[in-house]
């Protein structure tokens, strides 16, 4: 069988009595584009809150039962993550973490204002970086319930249980810029929240709370995981799509069918191609399109654009109208990638 460059043939599913339908994997570009000239990357953190604000986050931390250095970690532990991240990407030749940039937030809870143009761009020239990635907000929220009685399960089944139950939901919050100076603008502002939920059992409150110990351990890491999944929003990734194709119309489309259903994309269009002179038509309209989805199997859109247009042009083949659309925004999408993959 051929392997076709870029894509990534998963499984055939009857879609209706004249069609079936392809899933395939199409390489998408990354949400945010970082462009080739960037090769050295800051990190800075400006979720501290300032003099003026740590008393608020103070009594949100007594209020929640949060630990006071909890904030703090889990920062540098998002912060973690995204150098690692990017510290394994090729496209960068150095990646700093500057942390001796003190930096405070004036707001607790939410993103501040961004930092002007005049201090990215400074910090830019005096660290040697040409973007900064900013840890703009982190903030942890916890809610805690408790409750008596119950039941806990065993080997012999459920038994009654006389202590006490603690649960504890935490939600964590971060947000995140990236400033490019050299074009006078923000790349990328982004915030996400993740919930995690402890429950823990002690025959005293105290007890069921020492239970919820590792919590911290587990928000660390949730956290420098978060990082990690910010930082991979300049890479490429790869998304599941459908794709129709005709399999009624003659027996050249049923033995193009089968063929299909094993792989065998090339031979398959063998068949298809026969139908293209088809006084009917329909019929011809239908190999066209087929033949357009086997040009994008191969990785060449543009031979696929152009069958897809013969297709609707000459033929009326309604789906090869639809089709040639989402061509177009492969096309769209394969030149952004190209600036994306520079190394």
């Amino acid at each position: 069988m051929k392997r076709f460059p870029g894509l990534v043939l998963i499984v055939l599913l009857a879609a209706s009595c004249k069609t079936n339908q392809l899933y395939i994997n199409v390489l998408q570009p990354a949400p945010v584009t970082m462009l080739p000239e960037i090769k050295k990357a800051g990190i800075i953190n400006r979720s501290i809150p300032t003099d003026e604000t740590k008393t608020l986050d103070a009594f949100d931390r007594v209020l929640s039962l949060e630990g006071t250095d909890l904030d703090r970690d889990g920062a540098w532990e998002s912060i973690t993550g995204v150098a690692e991240e990017l510290m394994n990407n090729d496209r960068f030749t150095e990646v700093l973490l500057l942390r001796d940039i003190d930096f405070r937030s004036s707001r607790v809870g939410i993103l501040p204002p961004p930092l002007s143009n005049r201090i990215a761009d400074s910090i830019c020239r005096v660290k040697g970086v040409d973007a900064l990635f900013a840890l703009e907000r982190f903030d942890t929220d916890t809610r805690i319930s408790t409750s008596s009685g119950g039941s806990v399960e065993t080997a012999l089944g459920n038994i009654p249980f006389l202590g006490f139950q603690v649960t504890m939901e935490t939600i964590i919050r971060t947000g995140w810029r990236i400033y490019y100076p050299a074009e006078a603008g923000i790349l990328d502002e982004f915030s996400f929240s993740e919930s995690l939920a402890f429950t823990a059992k002690g025959i005293s409150l105290l007890a069921a709370g020492e239970a919820l110990k590792d919590r911290k351990n587990a928000i660390r890491e949730v956290s420098r995981n978060a990082g990690r999944t910010y930082a991979e929003r300049i890479l490429p990734y790869r998304l599941k799509v459908t794709r129709d194709y005709f399999v009624k119309g003659t027996d050249n489309f049923k033995i193009a069918k089968r063929k299909a259903q094993t792989g065998k994309w090339d031979e398959a269009g063998t068949y298809w191609e026969k139908e293209t002179g088809n006084p009917k038509s329909k019929i011809a309209g239908r190999a066209w399109y087929n033949m357009a989805i086997l040009s994008e199997i191969n990785g060449d859109i543009d031979n696929a654009m152009n069958l897809a247009a013969k297709a609707w042009e000459d033929h009326k083949t309604r789906k090869a109208l639809d089709y040639t659309r989402i061509l177009q925004g492969r096309k769209n999408d394969r030149a952004l990638l190209d600036i994306q993959e520079i190394q």
